[in-house]
């Protein structure tokens, strides 16, 4: 198993505490070593007297610091001494000021635009998506999300909600208009024909595939008295009618086919541009969308889209993996392209961020508080000796240094003076 970076950090602060412990430890070892070798030497000169203060001064230094450095994370061998395991005594205290300190330094929202504004984060999304296989890494960490996401709101409620919010935007949405536009745009560019075509050809075949069934609701819809060759003759004349109909329809020059045409025309316009038209057009979807089969046909749209996506996901060359691959591309492409739209998108990015931090700065805050507040007086006050207590051990070595200095100094002054 990889270590954490955030383990391997923990563990080399937590060494150089231990080193530089060690080092503080030792001068006062060394300087309390020297001053009792020195106390027994007899008949003290110059020199040994000079070193005599100087090692004195560093013990009581040295003892000193320690104490001041120690007092600040426990108590001094464990000594109830006041004012001393200041952290641990004060670790709420510290909570407070800690997220107090950061809602006020880092989540200011002046700071964050302007550390958005010097980092230019439109730029950095380009590098990033034009990184070599950045953007199939995304595509497959969507791709392999997005079934997991789809599997997760199978809820009946979901759908029951998916099927009354769709029937409701149909219901609010004029659909004359549009279905004006989609006629007028086949009808103008000729789609239609062939459209027409395959509807009369469908036409003629669930005709031909029907003739008896026709034949027998003339026969149930005639009087009792009329022989069945007739009715078969009369059905056969319907029939026969409409074949010719729908046969003539086919045909691009007949003038059956150019009234059917121009009807079209007409319908398009109408749909879009008469109001009678729109309002009986209108009235037949709110009739349609009341029927109880086209709601249950609405809330079922969901799992039918459901699984085609699911299926589009589960194929290495689904549409749904190409479309976000294209996408990305294109959105990479075109920031680079465009430095208006590189500005739009580091503008929405600050709109954003923003947003996000203004209303919850001060809750960001209280969390950091709650969370100190939620450990341990040890625990507290190991995280800290352990984030900057080998600094703090240099204080100890120092000042065992300059007490030293300082006792020579007070040594030499008292023998030259007196």
């Amino acid at each position: 198993m990889i270590a954490s970076p955030d383990i391997d950090h923990e563990a080399a602060q937590r060494r150089l505490l231990r080193r530089n412990r060690g080092l503080a430890t030792g001068l006062l070892l060394f300087a309390a070593t020297l001053f009792i070798a020195l106390r027994f030497v007899p008949e003290p000169g110059f020199g040994v007297q000079l070193a005599r203060a100087a090692s004195e001064a560093a013990i009581a230094g040295a003892l000193a610091d320690w104490f001041a450095v120690t007092a600040l994370f426990r108590r001094p061998l464990g000594l109830p001494i006041p004012h001393t395991a200041i952290i641990p005594a004060n670790k709420d205290r510290i909570g407070d000021g800690l997220g107090s300190f950061v809602e006020r330094n880092f989540l200011e929202p002046s700071l964050v635009a302007a550390k958005l504004r010097s980092i230019d984060p439109a730029d950095h999304v380009v590098r990033w998506l034009n990184a070599p296989g950045t953007v199939e890494a995304v595509v497959a960490r969507l791709t392999t999300t997005l079934p997991s996401l789809i599997h997760s709101v199978e809820d009946r409620e979901l759908r029951d909600f998916f099927g009354r919010a769709l029937g409701e935007q149909l219901r609010g949405t004029a659909v004359s208009p549009l279905l004006g536009k989609v006629l007028g745009v086949l009808v103008s560019s000729g789609q239609h024909q062939p459209l027409l075509e395959r509807v009369v050809a469908w036409a003629l075949n669930l005709m031909d595939r029907n003739q008896g069934r026709l034949e027998s609701m003339v026969g149930r819809r005639s009087g009792w008295w009329i022989p069945k060759a007739i009715d078969r003759r009369v059905a056969r004349s319907i029939s026969q009618g409409a074949h010719e109909f729908l046969t003539d329809l086919l045909d691009a020059a007949s003038p059956t086919r150019i009234r059917m045409e121009l009807a079209i025309e007409d319908l398009a316009r109408d749909l879009q541009d008469d109001p009678d038209t729109q309002a009986q057009v209108e009235a037949a979807k709110s009739r349609l969308l009341d029927q109880p089969e086209i709601q249950v046909w609405l809330g079922g749209l969901w799992d039918e889209l459901r699984g085609i996506t699911l299926d589009d996901l589960a194929r290495p060359d689904g549409r749904t993996r190409e479309a976000l691959t294209t996408g990305m591309r294109s959105l990479a492409k075109a920031l680079a392209a465009d430095p208006a739209m590189k500005t739009r998108l580091n503008v929405s990015l600050e709109r954003l961020a923003l947003e996000m931090v203004s209303p919850w700065r001060r809750g960001i805050g209280r969390f950091i508080a709650e969370v100190v507040h939620g450990w341990d007086a040890r625990t507290v006050s190991d995280r800290v000796e352990t984030a900057v207590g080998s600094d703090l051990q240099y204080v100890r070595i120092s000042g065992t240094i300059v007490a030293a200095l300082v006792g020579s100094a007070l040594f030499l002054i008292t023998r030259f003076i007196g």
